[in-house]
Order: C-alpha cells, then structure tokens, then sequence
C-alpha cells in the first residue's frame, strides 16, 4: 500500500509569499467590511458625528498622540449637539445633572454600576488596585477605610500644616520678587500642590518649594501622562498593535528599569513612612487605624495596594489643583476687573496667613465664585472620565446606549455648552452669585470631581488647598501676566484620568502688594 501523501499545490518559496499575501488581504477586506458595517448599520450607527471616526479609531489615536483630544472634541459637539460618537464604540455626552448621574451616579439595587475600561485605566505598576482601578467591591472595601484621611476632622488636623505650606509658596514668590525673576505660575502651584501631598502621605515633604531637588521625579509624571496616550493610541489601532506594544512595555528592559525606578520612588516612601511614627496624623494614620497597619496579613488595605493608593494621590491630588489654580490666575489676569473684586474681599477680610482657617476661607463669595468659573473655564480633567455601559438597559439622559459601549461626559464641552451656561465663552463668576441674568445657567452640571460613589475622594482637600494657596497669594502679592501667556489656555494638552499635562508655561511678573512690606511677608511665613 502506498503512503505517498498527495498535496494539492507545491509548497514552494512563491507560493508561501503567495498565500501569505492572500491571507493579509482577505483580512483586511474582512476587517474593512466588518467596520463599515459597525459605522453604517450598528447599534450606535443613529448618533451623530463623522462617520470616519465611526469606521476607525484613527482620528482618535492623533488626538491622543498631538494632544488635540479636548479642542476635536469641543469642535465636534458645537457641529453634531449633545451627544456625538467619537469612535466606532464610544460616545461622548454634554452633561446635564441627569446626564452625569446616569453614567457615574448611584444606582439601584442590582442594577451594575457601569465599569471602569480598562484599556483606558491600564494596570498598576505592581498590579494591585488603586481607587481609581478598583472594580467595585475592592472600591467600596479601599474607600471605606481612605475617606476617613480626608474627612473634615482630618483636615482640621492638618490646617497647621497646610498653612506652612502656604507661607512657603510666600517665600517662593518673595525670592522672584527679590531677584526681579519673572515666574511660571502653574510651576510654582505643582511645587505647592506636591509638596503638600506628599507631606500628607509619606510624613515627609518633597521640598519643591524650598530647593526643588525633586523636580524631576515630578516632570517624571508629567511625561508619563504623554507616553501613556501614545500607548493608549498605539493599543487601540489595533489588535496586532496591541500585542506588540504589550510586548515592548513588558520586555524591552529600558522601559522596565524607568518604571520601577518611577515606582521605587513612591514605594521606598511608603516603606519609609510605615517604619515610623510622625509626630502628626496623616492620611497614612487614618488607613492604619480604620483598616490596620499595611504589613498585617488582615490589613484592610495591604502594602501594595497602599504603594499605588500613594502614588494616586502624588498624581491626583496635586497637578488636578495647580491646574484649577493656573487657570483661575489666567482668567483674573485677562479680566482686571473680577481681580480687583477679588483682592477687594480677600485683603479686606483677611491680612496674614494666620486668618486663613477653614471657616474663614469658605466666607468669601467672591473667591468661591471665581474657583467655580475657573474650574468651568478650564477644567483640570476636560476630556471627561470613560465608562462602559455594563447592561442593555442603561439609559443617558433618554438615550439608549448598548452594552459594552464606552460613554462619558465631555467636561469642556459641557461646560462651554450656551444652552447648558449664558454667555458659556466668557469668565463671569457672577454666574454663582445669584445674579438673574444667570438664573437658567446648570449649575448642577458642573462636576469637576464627578458624581456617584466614585466621586473624588479629596474633593474637600482640593477645595481648601485652593481657597487658601489663591487667599495666601491675593493678600502678598499683584501678579501681571507675560505677553508670551496671552494665549496660554490655548495649547495642545496631553489628559489621563486624573491630570492635564501642559506644555506651556504660564509666566507672570509677581510684584509684592504695597500693603506688605518684606518684614510682613516673612513673619506671616512662619
């Protein structure tokens, strides 16, 4: 019998180079026809917008890699109304109060909360979860035990220390001002912001104010913000892409030395901080005594989680402030008139760091009403926050949108929406006065923080760090912005979950306020 195997073709060198190409070609005929199918006659085919950004994610991968995301999409809600798809799976919304409850809110007993992408939140360093990452029970389970290092009790606890370090950014500015130095605001609020947190976390201060020996780990993560969009744009090309930058990321050995040299940076700090006993509580001493300390085997929240916790808040909590401050100082600048109110009120109800309590602070309608115009103007997260809709039923401000669908509340174009906010283009904190030409505004729709159960669990903190850095720099100082700032918002950013990474400095002429004379900066620095 013979075993001589017949085969149908030759497997020559011309004819492997033949079906190889075969093969390419019909997938990408498949893969062609299988989006246009998507764009033209899926589920999410009747919501308005371009309809090659309903074929391919190509648009929004060069929004990502050019820092062009906020202003494309801004643009596109102005042509397309409130509700535009910006890639084939994905529809960004302009945000009503209805609006924001109904991706992010509270929602009823067993209907899912819709769930965080995780191709937008890529996986922690270490792998564990922080706030952010966590899926449902490991959120409730780490915020149960964190929210108590930001409760109002907690910071009163830390009032003393958030005012050393605001007579500290007095020092800053009074060195430029000595040395006739022009001075980059938005820097000089990220040292505050860093140097603030990073003493609530690890007991310990970056001294960016002081000597800035840790600048660089910060513009570290500032470049990390950048190099993760073009990750995040190079994995959703498509799946080849994909698998070749999960391979790149988790072998080529530069990259993996940088990161854990990133990361060693935060966890050495935690290992630091959990060896000692401050003389002071912290964030750290809340966790620890709600939840138990890190190092015990039933530790609520355990030395991992707290490392990426950690390094959350040394991102979260400080360029997202500087930003809301950065922006509050351009909008002042540009408009003479709302700073004159504001040093009004402030130098008039206040005259030293030592009146700046918590109280004191939240009595300055002024200066409450210019923090909200300025978070509106140009918020410290404008691209919104992605969810995935985690059932059929789920329904956004009467929309029906299918599951596994990604969904958010554009926050720029919300809050530049004239139908949502009267004369939406212009800096007006009368807007939160009470005045009647603004009666119709949706105020309810400004969420800088968002909404839900996975609203920003140092909102409290972030409100008072900017009342109190903005007061500290009012009362010293008169500030006049640099012609090469004029158009300063206006700038390709590059946006995470948590932070905007800008590219332009935003540069002033400090000038110390006639009424402080140098003597009075430096005692009411102390």
């Amino acid at each position: 019998m013979s075993t001589e195997i017949h085969l149908p073709f030759v497997l020559t060198r011309e004819n492997i180079v033949v079906a190889s190409y075969t093969f390419i070609l019909l997938y990408l005929v498949s893969s062609v026809g299988s989006k246009a199918y998507r764009a033209f006659f899926g589920p999410l085919s009747k919501y308005p917008g371009p309809k090659f950004r309903a074929f391919s994610e190509i648009p929004e991968c060069l929004d990502l890699v050019q820092g062009t995301e906020t202003q494309s999409l801004v643009a596109l809600h102005k042509r397309y109304g409130d509700v535009v798809r910006v890639s084939p799976n994905t529809l960004s919304f302009v945000g009503t109060a209805e609006t924001w409850n109904d991706i992010y809110g509270f929602k009823k007993t067993g209907i899912p909360e819709n769930h965080k992408d995780p191709e937008f939140y890529m996986k922690s360093f270490n792998g564990h979860f922080d706030l952010i990452r966590a899926p449902v029970p490991h959120h409730g389970r780490q915020r149960k035990v964190i929210s108590h290092g930001f409760s109002e009790r907690a910071l009163k606890e830390q009032e003393p220390l958030l005012k050393m370090y605001a007579a500290k950014l007095v020092e800053f500015f009074s060195r430029a001002v000595e040395n006739g130095e022009l001075v980059d605001i938005a820097l000089a609020f990220n040292f505050a912001t860093f140097d603030i947190m990073a003493d609530l976390t690890f007991a310990e201060s970056l001294h960016m104010l002081d000597t800035a020996e840790n600048e660089r780990w910060v513009r570290n993560i500032f470049g990390s913000i950048k190099f993760k969009n073009y990750i995040r744009a190079l994995r959703m090309f498509s799946i080849p892409t994909r698998l070749l930058v999960t391979e790149i990321t988790t072998r080529l050995p530069s990259l993996k030395k940088r990161a854990a040299a990133h990361f060693k940076f935060t966890s050495d700090r935690v290992s630091k901080r959990l060896a000692q006993e401050p003389d002071r509580p912290d964030i750290t001493t809340r966790i620890i005594e709600k939840g138990g300390h890190p190092l015990e085997p039933n530790a609520v929240v355990p030395l991992g989680e707290l490392q990426v916790v950690s390094a959350m808040f040394m991102l979260a909590g400080t360029e997202t402030t500087a930003t809301a401050l950065s922006g509050l100082t351009y909008y002042l600048l540009k408009n003479p008139e709302w700073m004159k109110k504001l040093k009004d009120e402030v130098r008039g109800s206040l005259k030293c760091i030592d009146d700046m309590n918590l109280i004191a602070l939240t009595k300055l309608p002024i200066l409450e009403a210019c923090l909200k115009e300025a978070l509106r103007m140009y918020p410290p997260t404008p691209n919104g926050t992605p969810r995935v809709a985690s059932w059929d039923g789920v329904t956004v401000a009467g929309h029906q949108v299918p599951k596994g669908t990604q969904m958010f509340v554009h926050q720029l174009a919300t809050y530049r929406a004239e139908h949502l906010f009267k004369h939406a283009e212009d800096f007006r904190p009368d807007r939160w006065l009470g005045v009647p030409e603004f009666a119709n505004d949706h105020k309810g729709a400004l969420e800088p923080w968002t909404v839900g159960p996975r609203t920003c669990v140092g909102k409290n903190l972030s409100w008072h760090e900017m009342r109190l850095l903005y007061a500290t720099v009012i009362v010293h100082f008169d500030i006049e912005l640099c012609a090469e700032s004029t158009n300063w918002p206006n700038q390709n950013v590059s946006t995470c979950a948590t932070a905007v990474n800008t590219t332009q400095t935003l540069t002033a002429t400090v000038i110390l306020h006639l009424g402080q004379t140098s003597a009075q900066v430096q005692t009411n620095a102390r």
